[in-house]
């Protein structure tokens, strides 16, 4: 079978690119505005001792972009590559449709799907693949049909054959991910493609056992003890953070009992190996006190409730305490959203990364947190984390479309 190769757009640091690849697609390139973002997926595909390196093709820079630039200033190149690429992939920005954000309907933002369909309009592969948020799949007030279904009439009329689209609210949680995380995904087919006329998503839920079987993950879903335990403190004598003068990180101890799951995200790396982004959070002695009564006295596993949150007067609108045996909520961008199960902290950004299915390997890069205005303009170590896809759903979604594809 020849190798299949896609475009990612929208692609962020990097978790539906890292899920495709070790599923055993072909990575061409790869579009992303932000330049912390970038740099964070140029480490881990564009270098030459990469793991899972991408096939860059050298009329495009290699740098931060947005679609736009892409469209506007590579016409020939992307007409050029008609035929030639198997999928576009990608998860255009989320703010005007989230349900936990504004959800404002003429968010900027909305429309830069625009661009997505344009890049598809041009290259016309065989299959698109959308990830976004579940509000996309709501209507707004006073509109007629949600977003999702726009999407799907712009796809439909968008190559010489139309594309044939599906669509499913996915939950991460499903593939071995170790939090509720619920995902609206939108696969399209081209027209021209008979073979593929049966529905991907009952296909993926056929190839589910065997993909969770093969990881060892079957049976009852992975929990945040069975993700992020190696990790704890306990009284383990804590390392100054090998990129941050003045904090510490955890140790990265080899570790005879670990669960299924953490022996997963522990493959293909050496003896003596330490991930980075280990740090801790520098919390004052009144902020770790009040994070040791909330775990004492307040439910774990749900967020909590607005008179607890005044009793312990936190202004926030939103932050849980996680618990060991459940699975962890929705992974965000903003570090304080969620508390360690015994520990009075938050989690470092691995912790985060390891409850989003990244392996250790993978390298975050930039700052790692940043307030204020610069939010709309930053992008850092949380914020990557929260913002992508789990590369285990990814790797799932892969394997099945190129079987598929060679069926």
């Amino acid at each position: 079978m020849s190798q299949k190769k896609f475009i990612d757009l929208f692609a962020g640091c990097g978790g539906l690119s890292l899920g495709l690849v070790k599923s055993g697609w072909n990575g061409v390139f790869a579009i992303e505005k932000s330049e912390d973002a970038f740099k964070t997926f140029h480490t881990n595909f564009c270098q030459e001792h990469s793991k899972l390196h991408f096939k860059w093709p050298s009329w495009l820079p290699l740098r931060a972009m947005t679609t736009q630039q892409l469209l506007t200033q590579f016409p020939k190149q992307l007409n050029d590559l008609k035929g030639k690429i198997d999928m576009i992939t990608g998860g255009p920005p989320c703010q005007g449709f989230s349900l936990a954000g504004l959800r404002n309907p003429n968010d900027p933002r909305n429309e830069l799907i625009q661009d997505y369909i344009a890049v598809v309009r041009i290259v016309q592969p065989k299959l698109v693949l959308l990830e976004n948020v579940n509000g996309i799949n709501m209507k707004f007030p006073h509109q007629d049909s949600p977003y999702s279904i726009k999407i799907q009439n712009l796809l439909k009329s968008c190559s010489d054959h139309g594309y044939r689209v599906h669509s499913s609210m996915l939950n991460a949680s499903a593939f071995g991910v170790p939090q509720m995380r619920s995902r609206y995904v939108m696969i399209a087919i081209r027209g021209d493609m008979p073979k593929l006329f049966n529905n991907p998503f009952d296909s993926l839920s056929d190839a589910l056992p065997r993909f969770l079987k093969v990881r060892g993950l079957t049976g009852a879903e992975t929990m945040v003890r069975d993700a992020i335990s190696d990790l704890e403190i306990n009284d383990r004598k804590l390392k100054s953070s090998v990129d941050t003068p003045g904090f510490f990180q955890i140790p990265y101890d080899e570790k005879h009992s670990l669960s299924t799951y953490q022996q997963l995200m522990r493959q293909d790396v050496g003896k003596n190996f330490e991930p980075n982004s280990l740090r801790l959070a520098n919390h004052r002695k009144e902020t770790q006190s009040r994070f040791q009564r909330i775990l004492h006295e307040c439910p774990k596993g749900v967020c909590m409730s607005k008179e607890d949150r005044k009793k312990f007067g936190l202004k926030k609108q939103s932050l849980t305490p996680l618990h060991p045996e459940k699975l962890a909520g929705t992974v965000t961008t903003i570090p304080d959203d969620m508390i360690h199960y015994h520990e009075p902290r938050v989690l470092t950004v691995r912790e985060n990364a390891r409850l989003q299915s990244f392996p250790d390997w993978f390298n975050f890069e930039g700052k790692y947190t940043t307030g204020g205005h610069r939010r709309r303009h930053e992008c850092p170590r949380y914020t990557q984390v929260g913002n992508a896809v789990p590369p285990l759903m990814a790797e799932a979604i892969g394997e099945t479309l190129l079987h598929l594809l060679a069926s």
